[in-house]
């Protein structure tokens, strides 16, 4: 591209919009921008880059300065088919995103991961080990800081771990890691993507720019991820609890790679099956990519997890409440729920993006969960899938707030109020984190109102809402 020559619209003031706009400048390009929010961050962002010579688009405008721009920059809220994509394409005119505007810039390797869960876990590891073993490296992309950011600041001895997403896979074509990582498939975004035949092609499209001098760490115990080795022509290496595998594996309570034995499990500092299966992948990725195993057992021994994923808020009148924002689907909440190691009150709901919750339910009558608080968007969804199956012990209250709050004095001394909502944050949070931060605030001031509720529930208030019948609260 021949920045100084062609104008860019940039669509979507998110993080990854922002970093695009001020790359985009940086080369001396044209820059237009459009979000049709009315968020008082985006209106500052806008202003912000304004000064810096961007043009703001309005709505009514939009077709006319379509016809002017070159290059579409979409931010991964916006989905490929938006009607602005379709103008664009329309036009015979290039649809791109912030992810490959930084896969362009990249003078450094990268190791990519994407998956349904786990990666920004996988990717901080690996972050973590790189540094331990000597090296410069970023943890970008999806994860938080833009990919367009971090290649303006990693020099060629460095090495980028980037996390993907399946929104930026829609719009990335050059990125060509040298591993590609690829955790588990399991369903979510299908609000977006519409069926899982697509959410599959779209994880799979990691792997696509990968040569036989490039690597694919896969996932060997889920099927769908094991059959990407027939899609590539990449050196396969595998990751598994299960097998014996080529790569990384579990045995006698060690995590090894190719007959050598890296670290022992109990040295690790977090828990949990899924937290294995992100160790042995960021293992597998750290020793393609050049780390002493040293380095490895140094990083991981001594990394606590990310937050927002499992994280301990406080401990007040024998409850512990944790944060798990990051469950922002099925599959990463069922993993929550089978570390469980007390009884526990859960809390669910958000936006909903197309998921089935009854297999959710099913597990929760085999879990240590003793009643689920249903909030946001889709909690009539969640209630009518809790009937389904036969889950009773429910309360339905819409205001993330209350729902909070009904936990807090639902659970008892001895047990956990967990936040692993199972859904996305969108319909009443900027994002997963503002979510996770709002409940810790909102459980420190309920502990500090109530100091006495572990003891009060223990004792068996008689307006605590009883773990077997459905309650509805607006």
């Amino acid at each position: 591209m021949l920045f100084s020559r062609q104008v860019f619209l940039v669509a979507g003031l998110s993080r990854s919009g922002v970093s695009a706009a001020e790359y985009l400048l940086s080369r001396g390009a044209a820059v237009c921008l459009y979000d049709d929010a009315e968020e008082r961050g985006v209106r500052e962002a806008m202003e912000a880059l304004e000064k810096k010579g961007c043009r703001i688009v309005h709505k009514e405008e939009l077709s006319e300065r379509a016809e002017e721009c070159d290059i579409l920059v979409l931010s991964p809220g916006i989905p490929i088919d938006h009607p602005l994509a379709r103008l664009f394409r329309g036009r015979r005119k290039r649809v791109t995103g912030e992810m490959e505007l930084g896969a362009l810039a990249l003078r450094c390797p990268a190791v990519a991961v994407t998956g349904t869960n786990g990666k920004t876990t996988t990717v901080t590891m690996l972050e973590r080990i790189f540094k331990a073993a000597g090296k410069e490296s970023l943890a970008c992309g999806n994860i938080g800081l833009p990919l367009t950011a971090a290649a303006q600041s990693l020099g060629e001895d460095a090495i980028a771990a980037v996390e993907v997403s399946s929104f930026q896979l829609e719009t990335l074509s050059s990125l060509r890691p040298h591993a590609a990582v690829v955790l588990n498939i399991a369903e979510d975004h299908l609000d977006r993507h519409y069926n899982m035949e697509n959410y599959i092609y779209l994880k799979r499209k990691l792997l696509k720019n990968c040569t036989e001098s490039e690597y694919a760490v896969l996932n060997y115990d889920d099927p769908a991820v094991r059959s990407f080795a027939e899609h590539t022509k990449a050196h396969v290496v595998w990751f598994s609890l299960k097998e014996r595998v080529k790569g990384a594996y579990l045995e006698d309570n060690a995590l090894c790679f190719e007959g050598e034995k890296v670290l022992l499990t109990d040295d690790l500092s977090v828990s949990g099956e899924h937290n294995l299966y992100n160790a042995l992948a960021a293992l597998a990725a750290a020793k393609l990519m050049g780390a002493e195993s040293g380095a490895v057992s140094k990083a991981l021994s001594s990394f606590k997890g990310v937050s927002h994923r499992l994280e301990r808020v406080l401990e007040a009148g024998g409850i512990i409440y944790i944060d798990d924002s990051k469950a922002t689907n099925v599959d990463s909440c069922l993993k929550a729920i089978g570390g469980l190691d007390r009884e526990t009150v859960l809390i669910l709901g958000g936006k909903d993006k197309g998921e089935r919750y009854e297999p959710l339910f099913a597990a929760l009558k085999r879990s240590r969960v003793v009643h689920a608080v249903l909030c946001g968007e889709n909690a009539f969804r969640l209630m009518n899938a809790a009937m389904e199956e036969g889950y009773t012990a429910v309360t339905l209250c819409r205001p993330f707030e209350v729902a909070v709050r009904v936990a807090c004095l639902t659970a008892r001394a001895g047990q956990s109020v967990l936040l692993s909502p199972a859904a996305a944050s969108f319909d009443a949070f900027r994002g997963f984190e503002e979510r996770g931060e709002k409940f810790a605030a909102l459980v420190k001031q309920i502990a500090c109102e109530l100091p006495a509720v572990g003891e009060s529930a223990a004792a068996g208030r008689s307006d605590v809402p009883a773990g077997g019948g459905a309650e509805g609260l607006e």
